[in-house]
């Protein structure tokens, strides 16, 4: 237990100190780079208001806390995703994960990202007066590709690690000189995470920090990447309220979230799962500009020895459209 304090000090303290800066009591709001990054890509998590950090155990654990890939149960576990984002934007994601037993979980992750089409422009005088005129589509694009491996070092505790190979384009500008400037970046990013699974109830906590990295510059300008640090606990409520219950568990979580470029956060979620098949999600995100409600259901029926997962999850939006996310998880 000790050891999993001194971890966590170790994760505060290495965020605190990468977004320190001269300015004191400024809240730092949009001050970071790829921020597609901090988008949640699975249902069942961002159903649950993206309360997961502490009690995710499938292959999608590699977008949030890399520990959580330990509780893979199969051989082998694939997920997909589909979320519908704001303004015509769509993520896919997808990951694939191999449990060697006691020699650990290995996983690969990608995650992409497509903007549409975008209308380009620059600063001229025009005939129309108005200072600037159109040109072409701007090439826009991010990507993420990850390489994961998590062990259970113990019954109850477990660690994990992802690194991502990272990039994003923002399209060409150009300088005042009339030469074509490419803004695009790429970088690798750490994520790290435990989890800890006490004989208490099934409550558990963990920790993880996400998207850990030096900044990037595009032209005159250098940017953090989107830090996250997370700690997050979770308990079955009826093993509480109904000791020795068997089955159906109702899982509720909560989970602080310290990020580099906004004020803390904190998110709370529940999951109700009936006879091992079916999944109804629930949360909230506190803090949030333009939205906190999320919920979300889940479909997970054996076939032939082989277990699906078809998992929903409905986002509402105060201004934009409200989002949809879908995705197919498979263990064999």
């Amino acid at each position: 237990m000790k050891g999993f304090i001194n971890i966590g000090l170790i994760l505060f303290l290495s965020l605190s100190f990468s977004t320190t800066d001269a300015q004191v009591n400024v809240k730092k709001k949009g001050q970071s780079t790829m921020n597609f990054l901090k988008v949640g890509v699975s249902p069942r998590a961002t159903g649950m208001g993206n309360a997961y950090t502490s009690i995710c155990h499938d292959v999608e654990s590699v977008f949030y806390n890399p520990a959580g890939l330990t509780g893979t149960s199969s051989r082998y576990s694939a997920f997909i995703s589909q979320t519908q984002w704001i303004a015509d934007i769509n993520y896919q994601a997808g990951a694939v994960a191999l449990n060697l037993g006691t020699l650990g979980t290995f996983a690969v992750s990608a995650l992409t990202v497509d903007y549409g089409d975008i209308q380009g422009a620059r600063l001229q005088e025009s005939d129309d007066g108005q200072g600037y005129i159109l040109t072409d589509n701007v090439d826009v694009n991010a990507y993420a590709f990850g390489l994961a491996y998590a062990r259970q070092i113990s019954q109850q505790f477990s660690m994990g690690g992802l690194l991502q190979y990272v990039g994003q384009k923002l399209g060409d500008s150009m300088d005042q000189a009339g030469s074509t400037v490419e803004n695009a970046q790429s970088t690798v990013t750490l994520n790290f995470g435990v989890k800890y699974v006490t004989d208490f109830k099934n409550f558990r906590f963990a920790m993880s920090l996400r998207n850990f990295s030096t900044s990037v510059k595009y032209e005159e300008y250098s940017a953090h990447m989107p830090i996250v640090f997370a700690v997050g606990t979770g308990i079955d409520i009826l093993d509480v309220v109904m000791p020795g219950h068997e089955g159906n568990p109702l899982m509720l979580s909560a989970e602080f979230l310290h990020p580099n470029n906004y004020t803390e956060r904190v998110n709370v979620g529940g999951e109700y799962v009936l006879l091992d098949l079916i999944a109804l999600r629930a949360g909230y995100e506190f803090n949030r500009d333009l939205y906190g409600f999320s919920a979300g259901f889940g479909l997970s029926p054996q076939v032939a020895g082989n277990r699906f997962a078809i998992n929903y999850s409905y986002s509402s939006f105060d201004v934009f459209d409200d989002v949809n996310r879908f995705s197919l998880n498979i263990s064999f």
